[in-house]
């Protein structure tokens, strides 16, 4: 399996058979510089219908869009339901975390989560190898709140997203936040990882990648 950041919270995700996957497609206004999304998909899963999350049409081919639990492109996806705020969705409506299998390799991207997750939510969750987690806060929990969700995750990958960078002037914190005091950090000069089920760190291991867009 292959995951690639294009930016944001949008990541390309191919198995070995080639499906592909694109998890919450950006759109380019509105302080995100990243450049248009011109990659094709079977499958687009999308966690809220906010524009820098949900612009399916950018994708090309005819992607099965899910918004949560379903099968796609012979994949099972369970949308386990939480909030974009820490105020039950009053404030910026409801999200859905996606947990999916790839080649035996399983993965979580949880949008924009908002919150602090309950204990029986990490635990519908289940098992965690690959973590996709915000850590920018503002719109999403904070570097404090993904590290500790990580600590309860303990996913075997975490690939930090939705935080400011040269391509993202939203008002979010820069991924050294979520960093500081971690030892455990691997700086790609890359987009793209190749992960296998059988070659998985045996710790935690973070991975910060360049994004392609």
């Amino acid at each position: 399996m292959k995951i690639k950041w294009l930016g944001h919270a949008t990541f390309l995700i191919t198995s070995d058979s080639g499906i592909r996957i694109i998890t919450d497609p950006y759109d380019t206004v509105q302080g995100l510089h990243y450049e248009k999304i011109e990659e094709s998909a079977d499958v687009v899963t999308v966690s809220h219908d906010h524009f820098d999350h949900a612009n399916v049409a950018a994708v090309k081919g005819k992607p099965q869009v899910v918004r949560g639990t379903a099968e796609a492109g012979g994949i099972k996806f369970k949308g386990v339901s939480t909030y974009h705020d820490t105020s039950t969705g009053s404030q910026r409506g409801n999200n859905v975390m996606f947990c999916f299998e790839v080649d035996g390799v399983n993965v979580c991207h949880v949008g924009d989560l908002g919150h602090q997750l309950s204990d029986a939510q990490v635990a519908e969750l289940g098992k965690v190898d690959v973590l996709l987690i915000p850590v920018g806060g503002f719109f999403t929990i904070d570097a404090r709140v993904a590290s500790q969700l990580c600590d309860r995750i303990k996913p075997r990958v975490i690939i930090p997203m939705h935080y400011k960078n040269d391509k993202c002037d939203f008002p979010i914190a820069g991924v050294e936040e979520f960093l500081k005091g971690k030892d455990n950090v691997i700086r790609l000069d890359s987009s793209e990882i190749d992960i296998k089920s059988g070659e998985l760190p045996a710790g935690t291991q973070i991975m910060v990648l360049k994004s392609a867009k």
